[in-house]
């Protein structure tokens, strides 16, 4: 195991916790509550601080600020938790910041790539194996599943749900919740198709790609509102499968409709 290394110029602030072989570049900073695990690395100029759990090899590069204040301005003082996984990365400009009151938390899984300017908004929550695009931003209590891809300049609208292996494109302004595995796009987005590529990369067969195809079909191309989609669902429409049920939990607990 390589020895901590920290850099002259770095601030680490009495209380922080450091694993044993984090490194720490010039100018960074590390706050009094920061818990920084194995194989992370501070580049220079990050910064690190607030309630924040860093799990093992997340990489802060220059610039970035993780669990700084949050810009909700109902926050009255409370040192709520930033809980990170494993392996993220945050590109240069990256803000995520910490719920407003110390009961709640801003949570990132694991394997995430967080491109620059790339904001977190207070008490969201972000799944595994996401890639957020440059200025990729979501507002507060945002939930985001597994193996998602937001495109560039992309605003999620606060309390929005996207489904995991949803893909969003650029330029986009999302209102509404995208259910798992949909393509969704435009000012403001709207469902298009499904994340065909995306099922495949993620080892989805043909056979559930077609299941995906029929449920966009059912709930954006047969004229049926939510409820009415989630009734075809639930008497059997398109049979039993794993995603069928994906979809039904996902819009039975949406609160904002579907884009």
């Amino acid at each position: 195991m390589s020895a901590t290394s920290i850099h002259p110029t770095a601030v680490i602030e009495d209380g922080a916790e450091l694993a044993p072989d984090v490194i720490v570049g010039a100018f960074a900073y590390v706050g009094p509550m920061v818990k920084l695990g194995p194989g992370c690395r501070l580049h220079h100029h990050a910064s690190v601080e607030g309630n924040t759990f860093m799990g093992e090899r997340n990489e802060v590069f220059p610039y970035a600020l993780i669990g700084g204040r949050t810009q909700d301005k109902k926050w009255t003082g409370d040192e709520a938790p930033v809980i990170i996984g494993d392996d993220n990365i945050f590109r240069e400009y990256c803000s995520v910041h910490p719920a407003t009151f110390k009961d709640k938390a801003t949570a990132i899984g694991s394997r995430n790539l967080f491109c620059a300017y790339s904001h977190i908004g207070h008490e969201c929550r972000v799944g595994n194996d996401c890639i957020f695009s440059n200025n990729a931003t979501l507002g507060g209590h945002v939930c985001i599943g597994d193996h998602v891809i937001i495109g560039g300049l992309t605003a999620v609208h606060q309390f929005c749900q996207v489904g995991g292996g949803a893909m969003i494109g650029g330029c986009c302004k999302v209102l509404q919740d995208v259910l798992p595995h949909a393509l969704a796009e435009g000012y403001p987005a709207t469902h298009r198709t499904i994340n065909k590529v995306g099922m495949q990369r993620c080892g989805f067969d043909e056979e559930a790609i077609q299941i995906a195809a029929r449920i966009h079909k059912l709930f954006f191309r047969k004229g049926l509102n939510k409820a009415q989609a989630i009734k075809a669902l639930e008497a059997g429409e398109l049979g039993t499968h794993a995603l069928v049920e994906e979809a039904l939990a996902f819009a039975r607990r949406s609160e904002r409709g579907l884009a």
